[in-house]
């Protein structure tokens, strides 16, 4: 079994946490949508994530819907301390299985109140807003309003920390004005580098910055280099690319996630693996053959 504290820890709100944990997002149906196909097995691989000493689990009642609340709330309650379960807000799903916005002060209320009950929690650690944007990048736009009624929320007591996914830097920035970021969930890659700048900057005030899609999402990379470079250092090409945002920069969360167990000790098991300067230059050049 890797010993996850290989890989570092970083500071996500109040908390220390293990630099690789996990995303429960796969353990939903097909298009994130409906219960999982093998319902003991998505059990068994958050009790698994758990024993291997991930104490980072990123979630949200819009996955399934309720379907990954309720499974880790099954797996897991009454939770280990310290661990660090964070929910994102900001969108319902249709009966279609569609992504529809949900950012009205009633509706992000009951986003919470619903996270709050799928859990068995009485208060969320830390919650995202997650503004819809252009689809799985963002826009620009105020998120001030719906920020603030997070903040409150935070003051009456329901949510510990407060995140943002899928923003611009200038709405970071907004959303700081407003209340405490504890952390900056958006999409990011080897292939996908528009927020190199952002997660500098980040860094450097001690902003967790957790990359969603950090192997492709629903178009997995695909790169000779990145293969080439797995091939030397004896890895997966996607271990090979879960190491290089370890190394890219101290502040990075990974959540990879996975329904199998076996997937999930293959994801963990990047804690032992160490990027050389070469592999890392040859890793870094990919960024810069995507059209921009």
């Amino acid at each position: 079994m890797s010993n996850l504290a290989q890989a570092g820890t970083y500071q996500l709100g109040d908390r220390t946490v293990k630099r690789i944990g996990y995303g429960a997002m796969q353990l939903a149906g097909p298009g994130v949508f409906g219960p999982p196909k093998d319902h003991d097995a998505a059990i068994a691989v958050l009790r698994a994530a758990i024993a291997a000493g991930v104490d980072h689990i990123d979630t949200s009642d819009y996955y399934g819907p309720y379907v990954t609340n309720r499974l880790i709330r099954e797996a897991l309650s009454p939770y280990p301390a310290g661990l660090a379960i964070v929910t994102k807000l900001g969108a319902t799903r249709g009966d279609d299985g569609s992504w529809n916005a949900a950012m009205s002060p009633d509706e992000l209320k009951r986003g919470v109140e619903g996270n709050l009950e799928n859990l068995g929690i009485d208060r969320l650690y830390a919650a995202n807003l997650r503004v819809m944007g252009d689809g799985h990048g963002p826009s620009e736009g105020s998120i001030g309003k719906e920020f603030a009624v997070l903040a409150d929320l935070r003051r009456q007591g329901l949510i510990r920390h407060l995140g943002i996914s899928n923003a611009t830097p200038d709405q970071i920035r907004e959303a700081q004005d407003i209340a405490p970021v504890v952390c900056v969930q958006n999409l990011y890659n080897l292939a996908h580098r528009d927020d190199d700048a952002l997660i500098d900057d980040l860094a450097g005030q001690g902003i967790a910055y957790v990359p969603f899609f950090p192997l492709g999402g629903f178009t997995p990379l695909q790169n000779s280099t990145l293969n080439d470079v797995a091939e030397r250092i004896g890895a997966t090409p996607m271990q090979t690319a879960l190491a290089w945002l370890l190394r890219r920069s101290p502040n990075i969360l990974l959540i990879p996630g996975t329904s199998s167990v076996a997937h999930l000790d293959q994801n963990l098991a990047v804690a032992d693996i160490e990027l050389a300067d070469d592999a890392m230059a040859d890793l870094d050049a990919i960024g810069n053959e995507v059209p921009a």
